[in-house]
């Protein structure tokens, strides 16, 4: 079953044609901290490129928790990856609290927050910077060719308005499509 299948299958639950380049995996875990992480959250981790990008980062002793929506998907996940650290939830990004009781120290998002509602995508960020420790990060991509839509500009005006600190990558020119990275840093 591939990301494409699942995206016609169900587009507004996966939210991407094609699954994300290593480049771009790079640009989503670097400078987040995650060699010292001891608990990291990844939401909607699809076929799993960026779950690997994180577990080549992570401590031995630290812990991802992946938590996916589409049930295929997360299945796949579950039975492709053999890491002790990794613990594949199936369910709902909003659920995070009950999902994860500790603080985390990352959040990783393959999401595609402009194809959801607005109301859902704040209940979404507000579980986010619940469960992240204060100084938490919180990183995600955006398309390069989407981000001048209204959703991908509400999006970054709801990020600034949760984080105390937002960055932008340069261009990941070697992703289909071309995409960039959010950075966010908790408020400590």
């Amino acid at each position: 079953m591939s990301i494409t299948t699942e995206f016609l299958r169900r587009p507004l639950m996966t939210g991407a044609v094609a699954a994300s380049s290593r480049r771009l995996a790079y640009a989503m875990t670097e400078a987040i901290g995650l060699e010292q992480a001891r608990t990291v959250v990844e939401l909607g981790p699809g076929t799993g490129v960026f779950t690997d990008a994180v577990l080549a980062r992570l401590a031995p002793d630290a812990r991802l928790v992946a938590v996916e929506l589409n049930p295929v998907l997360a299945a796949r996940l579950s039975a492709t990856r053999r890491d002790a650290r990794l613990t594949v939830v199936q369910g709902s990004a909003a659920d995070l609290a009950a999902t994860v009781p500790e603080p985390v120290d990352a959040v990783v998002s393959g999401l595609p927050w402009t194809v959801m509602p607005r109301e859902r995508r704040g209940h979404v960020l507000d579980a986010v910077t619940e469960v992240l420790a204060p100084g938490g990060r919180f990183t995600t991509f955006a398309y390069l060719h989407a981000a001048w839509t209204p959703p991908a500009r509400d999006f970054t005006a709801e990020l600034a308005a949760r984080f105390d600190r937002l960055e932008r990558s340069s261009v990941v020119w070697r992703n289909v499509p071309p995409a960039f990275v959010h950075r966010a840093t908790q408020r400590p």
